[in-house]
């Protein structure tokens, strides 16, 4: 039987997606490794562990999250975009690897060029939290504060190059105040000395903080975000005392370069879903995040455009690169 063109053409479609097809169907075919850059209890760590589950139920195999904290998220970046582009291994990420691209010119990797991304997951305002011992309650305090001591308040924050660096960075540039910056590996242990006031206070992505400031072990002063979080209402923006200052924090996936379309379709579908589930919806809420569905090709216009912004702010504020 003679086929015509359109027949033809038709088949030969089926048969070129047919490869495609069927390895989106049957992956994962095995465990999924999620590489976070820093440590268990800190923001990425609560965004990995946030999704994972939801990904393991829907995908049917474990999605394991892996902490390799060190080098300022570096050293899991690096991990993760030299594995092997198949879906299995992929990275949680944040601002922080948008920063890194400007901060570590020297790095053997670069996270735009060598990244595919896959799926936002949220975004999350920072925290201005002290101590209790510190004799400061609110954001007008705390300026005052430092104000009147340079130098003398200790700030503590998860490394160089992370959000809270920037963060604090910029807003000693727009407050024209001096503070102490002392960097740690993570937000778990910089909480864990700022609750025995070896440090008096952190820019901390809301997360990792918020279960402490509902206890009464810290004192929100302000959020970095735009407006008000519903999660702590009564917590008022730091704009409100230093005019236009904004920082903010956000997670998402992404997979190593070349990993197929066809899997980060079916990634992104699912981690869509999640996001629009209302059991994961009331979590993030809780912990003070907002959802950050992005198709891939979206979130790699987001990245793009946060690389751009924070080389922009590390100029400004004359950071020592790395």
């Amino acid at each position: 039987m003679k086929l015509s063109r359109r027949r033809f053409l038709q088949a030969a479609a089926v048969c070129l997606a047919a490869p495609s097809i069927a390895r989106a169907q049957t992956y994962p075919a095995r465990p999924v490794r999620i590489l976070v850059g820093f440590p268990q209890g800190g923001p990425v760590d609560i965004a990995a562990r946030t999704i994972a589950p939801w990904l393991t139920e829907r995908l049917g195999q474990p999605f394991v999250v892996e902490n390799r904290p060190g080098e300022s998220g570096n050293l899991a970046t690096g991990e993760a975009l030299k594995t092997a582009p198949d879906g299995h291994t992929l990275l949680l990420c944040g601002p922080v690897n948008a920063i890194n691209t400007t901060l570590f010119p020297r790095l053997d990797f670069n996270f735009t060029r060598d990244t595919t991304p896959v799926a936002g997951i949220s975004r999350v305002p920072l925290l201005v939290e002290v101590n209790p011992a510190v004799p400061i309650r609110s954001a007008a305090e705390f300026l005052a504060y430092a104000k009147a001591n340079p130098g003398k308040l200790k700030v503590a924050y998860a490394g160089n190059g992370t959000p809270q660096h920037i963060g604090i960075e910029l807003f000693k540039m727009m407050a024209e105040v001096d503070l102490t910056l002392v960097p740690y590996l993570g937000s778990t242990p910089a909480i864990a000395d700022m609750l025995k006031g070896v440090v008096d206070a952190m820019f901390d992505p809301m997360p990792s903080s918020i279960g402490l400031v509902r206890e009464g072990k810290l004192i929100p002063l302000a959020v970095t975000g735009p407006k008000r979080s519903p999660a702590l209402p009564d917590v008022p923006v730091m704009s409100d005392f230093v005019s236009g200052y904004e920082a903010d924090s956000w997670f998402g996936i992404v997979a190593p370069k070349s990993t197929p379309a066809d899997i980060v379709n079916r990634l992104n579908s699912e981690v869509s879903a999640g996001l629009s589930d209302p059991a994961m919806a009331q979590r993030l809420a809780a912990l003070g995040a907002t959802p950050m569905p992005l198709s891939p090709a979206e979130f790699a216009r987001f990245i793009a455009r946060e690389t751009d912004k924070y080389e922009r702010v590390i100029r400004a504020t004359k950071i020592p690169l790395k």
